[in-house]
């Protein structure tokens, strides 16, 4: 792909407002007869990103489309019975369609979502319709050529779903085409990911007349490449696909993926870059681009993110008071919180080049920034024996200083009265008695402690084998008292009844100062957008989405808090360095441009909401009906088609634009609490501390 992006295409060029003027729950879909079914693996089955997309999109989907919009997925009890409120669903032809399946002995169950937006949900149970599975297979077949091995589990899920779905949607279609007196519903069949895809290869093999949108957020083949290659994005014109995905025994899987690509009428990816890799692994270019929103929920102060930032950020401390007892020197006024966190593909996700990159940081500080602390978490869910004895002893013995400290307190304020009542000013040895002074000193002295604090807060399954350990113990950083950087490694996720944090993932994020995220291979990435829509800076990739998205819309995503490494143009060891000059830049940054600087970021909130993003999914579905029923006229194409995307929200020298966004607000704790931000002067101060 040429360095000038085919996104200009996609984004600037045909892209509408926004979702906000379509937003009639359906009554125009219901008009025109018009039906959307969303199918996925990960629909009320959390297994990963995927789910997130689908649930936190379920209400502007319902929003949009009301009761002509339902979901499909397989059936999976532990998620269904706490997500999941069964009942009927809210159309005649919809519940004879379910009746009909199970006429055929299929079980299925029915109901509403229980996320915002309460969609409708139908879950098909896979093991019900098993023993026609060679009966499935041999059509796949006779109609595909493509073989299945008997022993691939996932696989054959994929195809049982796939033809309960698509048996499905035929019975549904001659039902609805009965209701409407013998007129041909609009029928669009969405389908993500080819655990999915298999139903949309039977609906166009089987030529029903319905309208196929595929999705792919990340190609199969692309996954494992990464996860062995070393330079994935310049070799991929040059990959034998058949070859690979044969040597990986995915060569059936691959084959499903691809044939549901070229299958279906729009076929969308999740970012510029997953649309080139799909470009020259599967071969089909995309139509649209579908990046992923989240629900932004904006406060009615504006400051307030910032005083959320300031109470989690205190849990935070507490944490880190007790895991460095006995080398608890450095100043928490003056240490910053970096983060990584994710699924843990030790390359993938960059925490390779995060931990090097840390090294050199420690060497800097050392150097120039002495007063400066920098922790580290990194946040990965790996095999362990419960928690480190040492960090539990740690918030053990920090309580019982806390819990004495607040009983001798206690005891002195009364003493302090009793003495001033009785008409004269106490002396100290009144006050902090000998048997006070003994339990103080026995406290710290239960703070000593004669090796250094742990890296990790677990005990690791087979530490020796651990990427992350092996890295950390590579660069020499081993939280001594001279090193700048401190490393904790978390390797598990985070949840309110942890007893180390006591934090759930989003309080977490809101009390940390940085999130580092260098992927390698990140279709689009989520975990740097939530740090955006929370107010918090983010590093990412122009190898990830999201990294690609804020690089198209925003001129300078520096002075936005958006910090973009080059993994893809330059070396290793040259992103590394950039990594660390990015860190130590921040880390210098003065408390007043840091708030600054988050004031921005969460400016950016807008951007990511499904209410601006989903129209692209919209696009997508209009683009597949056009193709199906060509004399169907989309009127809203008319109504806007002339409205662009919002312009990059800063333009140098000064993002005037981003006042449309979002209403001026005061910087919360800073030095003059009466002071408005002036854009011009803000933009300057950053500029000043990056250079």
């Amino acid at each position: 792909m040429s360095r000038e992006r085919i996104t200009r295409r996609f984004y600037r060029g045909e892209s509408y407002s926004n979702l906000l003027n379509f937003l009639d729950r359906g009554s125009l879909a219901q008009e025109e007869n018009r039906w959307t079914f969303e199918i996925a693996w990960e629909a009320a089955n959390k297994v990963g990103g995927i789910y997130t997309v689908i649930r936190s999109k379920a209400y502007v989907s319902t929003e949009e489309m009301g009761d002509q919009y339902c979901l499909i997925g397989p059936y999976k009890e532990h998620c269904a019975r706490t997500e999941v409120e069964e009942g009927p669903l809210g159309c005649q032809a919809l519940n004879e369609a379910v009746d009909e399946l199970r006429n055929k002995g299929f079980r299925v169950h029915t109901g509403r979502w229980l996320v915002d937006g309460n969609p409708q949900i139908i879950l098909m149970d896979i093991g019900s319709a098993s023993w026609k599975m060679d009966e499935f297979k041999n059509e796949l077949w006779s109609t595909c050529n493509i073989g299945v091995p008997h022993l691939d589990i996932e696989a054959n899920d994929a195809i049982i779903l796939g033809y309960m779905v698509a048996d499905f949607i035929q019975e549904f279609r001659n039902k609805a085409e009965a209701a409407a007196g013998g007129e041909s519903p609009r029928i669009v069949a969405h389908f993500h990911e080819w655990q999915a895809g298999v139903g949309l290869i039977v609906l166009r093999t089987r030529h029903i007349n319905v309208a196929l949108v595929f999705t792919t957020h990340a190609t199969l083949l692309g996954r494992y490449l990464c996860a062995g290659s070393t330079d994935f994005y310049n070799q991929l014109d040059k990959f034998s696909v058949d070859t690979e995905a044969g040597k990986r025994q995915i060569y059936h899987r691959y084959c499903m993926e691809r044939a549901a690509s070229h299958l279906c009428h729009a076929f969308t990816t999740v970012s510029d870059i997953t649309g080139y890799e799909a470009e020259h692994l599967l071969k089909r270019k995309p139509d649209v681009i579908t990046p992923n929103g989240l629900n932004v929920k904006k406060f009615s102060a504006l400051h307030e993110f910032q005083n959320l930032h300031a109470v989690s950020k205190e849990k935070i401390h507490e944490f880190v008071r007790g895991h460095f007892y006995g080398h608890y020197d450095f100043d928490l006024e003056k240490t910053l919180y970096f983060f990584i966190a994710g699924r843990y593909e030790f390359g993938n996700k960059g925490a390779d080049i995060f931990i090097e990159a840390l090294a050199r940081l420690n060497h800097f500080l050392k150097s120039s920034r002495p007063d400066v602390t920098v922790v580290a978490f990194l946040i990965f869910p790996a095999k362990t024996n419960n928690f480190n004895v040492e960090s539990l002893r740690g918030h053990a013995v920090t309580k019982s200083l806390r819990d004495t400290i607040n009983d001798i307190q206690q005891r002195m304020g009364k003493r302090m009265y009793e003495i001033c009542l009785s008409g004269r000013m106490p002396d100290a040895p009144e006050l902090l008695q000998k048997e006070d002074m003994v339990r103080l000193k026995r406290c710290i002295y239960a703070l000593q402690r004669d090796g250094l604090p742990p890296v990790t807060t677990h005990n690791v399954v087979d530490d020796w084998n651990d990427s992350v350990l092996n890295a950390v113990r590579r660069c020499n950083l081993f939280n001594t008292t001279y090193d700048r950087v401190k490393i904790v490694f978390h390797p598990e996720f985070l949840n309110p009844t942890n007893p180390l944090f006591g934090l759930d993932y989003e309080e977490f994020v809101r009390g940390c100062h940085l999130g580092v995220f260098p992927s390698y291979y990140e279709p689009w990435g989520y975990t740097p957008a939530e740090c955006t829509v929370m107010g918090i800076p983010s590093v990412t990739t122009n190898l990830s989405g999201f990294g690609c998205f804020m690089e198209e819309h925003i001129a300078d995503p520096m002075s936005y808090g958006i910090y973009i490494v080059d993994r893809r143009y330059i070396g290793l060891e040259n992103s590394v360095q950039q990594l660390a000059q990015y860190m130590f830049d921040f880390a210098r940054l003065s408390r007043r441009q840091r708030i600054i600087q988050r004031n921005r970021t969460e400016r950016l909130s807008d951007m990511l909401d499904w209410r601006n993003l989903g129209i692209y999914y919209r696009q997508a579905r209009h683009k597949a009906l056009k193709a199906v029923f060509p004399d169907w006229i989309d009127d809203s194409e008319q109504a806007i088609g002339q409205i662009k995307y919002p312009r990059p929200f800063s333009e140098p020298p000064s993002p005037s634009s981003s006042r449309g966004v979002t209403p001026v607000a005061s910087v919360h704790g800073s030095d003059d609490e009466s002071d408005s931000i002036d854009e011009e002067k803000e933009l300057e101060e950053l500029r000043v501390s990056h250079h």
